[in-house]
Formats: C-alpha cells, structure tokens, sequence
C-alpha cells in the first residue's frame, strides 16, 4: 500500500497483504478493501500488516482479517455471501475488540489511537466486557492424540485439553472451519 503525503509529511500506513484461496480477487475488491482497512491505520503503527484472507468455499465467501502488531493479534473471520458484505461486518468487530480491549492495547497502539470517536459508530455499550461464568476440573489421565481425538468427537466441542502419553504435556486438538483436526503445543 502507499504512502498519503498530508499537511506536507508522509503519512505512513499499515500494510495490508491480500491472500487468495480458491478465488481471484477483482482490483476493484481490492481497492475497496484497502481503502476500509485504512481506516485502522489510526490505531496501528506503520510496522503493523494487516492480512486479508479470502477463500471461495462452495456458494460461501470466507473472509478472515489478522492484523499483528508488536508480536501481538487480533483477528476476525466471517463465512457470508460475499466479499464486499463480509467487509463491513469484520471491519466493525475488530473495532469492537480493539475498544473492548483499550486498557490492555493503549501502550501498543498508536498513541493518538482513541483521542477521536470511533469510526464504525458503535455504542460504548455494545462493550460489554466478557465474565468468567463456569469453572469445571477434571483429572486428566495421559493419552494418545487418537484417543484424544476419539473424546473430541464424543464431547461435540470445538476443542479437547488432555496431556499427551509420550510426553506427558499438555496439549489442546481443536476443529478448524475446514473440519480437520488442529493440534496445539504450549512452549514453555
């Protein structure tokens, strides 16, 4: 993406890197992307990237914005009809999380980052924060990662915490959008 000259100094922008999975993105697609992405760039520094997944998934669309700042994340993703629609709803939940989140995210963000109203017009009460509703414990016995994958299956969650046999370590299977299996492994 390039760079604005404004009031006679550059104005320095996020870069925005769009990936193409089973679809060829239009350059009018792509010039709309960049033009509403760049609205966040009052939040982030020049060395953040924002990518912008887009995969064509049967009749669906599937769009997925990450944008890594200073080694940390935030990330939206949206299965819809189309791009163009997908765009204006992920735009304002990464706003929502970044305001959610204020507190913990102003030392990393730009520093002007909510001097001004935020752009998606939401309400500050749509920020509810979130609450630790339930806690369960459970005694983990070791196990191999196809049995662990066998109680995924039983439970009917979208993930499994178990402590692998060979290892004796923690680890977290998880069920991506495509169906298949993911592992997580915590480094210590």
């Amino acid at each position: 993406m390039s760079n604005n000259i404004l009031n006679g100094q550059e104005e320095i922008k996020m870069r925005i890197d769009i990936i193409e999975r089973n679809y060829q993105a239009s350059d009018k697609l792509k010039e709309i992307i960049e033009k509403k992405v760049s609205k966040l760039d009052r939040y982030f520094d020049e060395d953040s990237v924002c990518k912008m997944f887009l995969k064509k998934e049967g009749k669906s669309y599937k769009m997925e914005i990450t944008i890594e700042y200073k080694g940390n994340f935030i990330r939206a993703d949206l299965l819809g009809e189309n791009f163009y629609d997908n765009i204006d709803i992920l735009l304002p939940k990464i706003e929502k999380q970044i305001y959610k989140h204020r507190t913990k995210l102003e030392k990393k963000l730009k520093v002007t980052a909510f001097k001004e109203k935020n752009i998606f017009n939401f309400s500050e009460e749509e920020l509810k924060p979130d609450v630790l509703v339930k806690t369960k414990n459970f005694v983990m016995e070791p196990m191999s990662i196809d049995e662990a994958i066998s109680e995924l299956d039983l439970i009917g969650h979208n993930f499994y915490v178990f402590l692998e046999e060979k290892t004796n370590a923690l680890r977290v299977l998880y069920r991506r959008d495509d169906g298949n299996i993911g592992m997580i492994v915590p480094k210590y």
